[in-house]
């Protein structure tokens, strides 16, 4: 009983621990997807509004 009483706050800390890295790990992964987006639309804008030249040679 004195080691399962131990053992729980290592537990809980090691709970803790992980929802913490896998929350910073989805907010760095849904940010680099937005900017990825951001990135994509900045793009295909420049390309819109860029006239057609013949690229140099």
């Amino acid at each position: 009983m004195a080691v399962t009483v131990g053992i729980i706050p290592s537990i809980g800390v090691g709970l803790l621990f992980w929802f913490s890295i896998r929350a910073v790990i989805r907010a760095d992964r849904n940010e680099r997807a937005a900017l990825a987006r951001e990135d994509a639309a900045l793009s295909a804008q420049d390309r819109a509004e860029a006239p057609d030249e013949p690229p140099a040679a």
